[in-house]
């Protein structure tokens, strides 16, 4: 299960392009939540990688 936490790290910055309706679908997802839109991408990256069939 995908649960969203709080996550301040170090970071280095990276420019990616995302379609209107999944930054809109995000950002429903973390409203009123103590998770950046950062944050959420970087979980649900890390979700999917540690998910992946091998």
């Amino acid at each position: 299960m995908f649960i969203l936490k709080s996550d301040r790290k170090e970071t280095i910055n990276k420019t990616i392009r995302f379609p209107i309706s999944l930054i809109l679908r995000i950002e429903n997802a973390i409203e009123k939540k103590d998770v950046t839109f950062s944050g959420f991408v970087i979980q649900a990256c890390r979700y999917a990688l540690d998910n992946m069939k091998k």
